[in-house]
């Protein structure tokens, strides 16, 4: 409990200490700054692109044109066949009944044309509008449905649809490594500020000892020391993310180049994502200093 009674007089220390090492502390906090805003400018990349992911796989079909002489019965068969493929979310029935109707409809051309047009010799294909649960399995997913017999031949923008995926998923993976980077150096930074920290207080550290106090209480004013960079890094990025992705967003009406790219709105996510950014300042702030702590004064 003395402890955390001591926590307010630790920050105070802590802010003396900042000033006490202000080159060093300046690097460490523009050092936190900079992975800050990195990081949310990945975690902002990262979730477009997964909001415009899932509307691309809401709006990718595997469009399946059935044999010209399949049954009703034999469509719902099919259909079965379709749904207890694995990777299979949903499969909508297209009949050619419904084709020639719509075709009749778009203008008196069609009209005219499909008027001669019975049951029996209505040249269109039964079509089944297949969506999936996983983009990155959809080219199985189609060559499965393309072994079944009554299907004639099928389309999903073969090519397209994979590429664009490897390319979400190629941003995704890249600023991870950067980020995860980043928060290393910063670490190792916040660890060469407390190490001066801990030079400059070496007296009254070996005093402590010498009284008997414990390691936590020796080694906790400089964790606190590292929350205190890691909570001051953090403050520029958290501007930058409140204000500017709310400018960003309404600049562009919500959109990227086109409606098709939505963005994600702005209230409650760049709340959210800015005490996330809090948090991982603060976090790596006493890991680094514990780091630091832990080499230097071997406790």
């Amino acid at each position: 409990m003395k402890l955390f009674r001591m926590i307010p007089r630790y920050i105070r220390d802590a802010f003396k200490s900042v000033f006490r090492n202000f080159s060093l502390s300046v690097a460490s906090i523009s050092c936190i700054t900079v992975t800050l805003i990195l990081v949310a400018l990945s975690i902002i990349l990262t979730s477009n692109v997964e909001k415009f992911t899932n509307k691309v796989k809401d709006d990718v079909t595997i469009v399946t044109y059935l044999k010209t002489e399949i049954t009703n019965e034999d469509l719902e068969n099919i259909k079965t066949k379709i749904e207890k493929i694995k990777n299979v979310d949903s499969v909508e029935v297209y009949t050619k009944e419904q084709k020639r109707d719509e075709l009749a409809k778009s203008s008196e051309v069609y009209a005219n044309i499909v008027s001669t047009w019975s049951d029996d010799n209505n040249p269109l294909h039964d079509e089944l509008l297949v969506k999936v649960k996983d983009l990155e399995k959809i080219k199985e997913t189609a060559s499965s449905i393309e072994a079944i017999e009554e299907v004639s031949q099928l389309n999903y923008g073969e090519g397209m649809v994979e590429k664009l995926v490897t390319v979400f998923k190629g941003i995704q993976k890249a600023m991870i490594v950067i980020v995860i980077g980043l928060i290393v150096v910063t670490a190792f930074l916040i660890g060469n500020t407390i190490k001066l920290t801990i030079f400059s207080r070496k007296r009254e550290i070996e005093i402590m000892r010498l009284v008997g106090a414990s390691n936590i209480t020796i080694k906790f004013p400089f964790v606190v020391e590292g929350f205190v960079l890691g909570i001051l890094g953090s403050i520029i990025p958290v501007g930058i993310t409140i204000y500017g992705y709310s400018t960003f967003y309404t600049y562009f009406d919500g959109n990227l180049f086109s409606p098709l790219i939505k963005l994600v709105p702005p209230a409650p996510y760049v709340y959210t994502l800015s005490l996330g950014l809090i948090v991982i300042g603060a976090v790596v702030g006493m890991l680094g200093s514990a780091r630091a702590v832990r080499k230097y004064l071997k406790i």
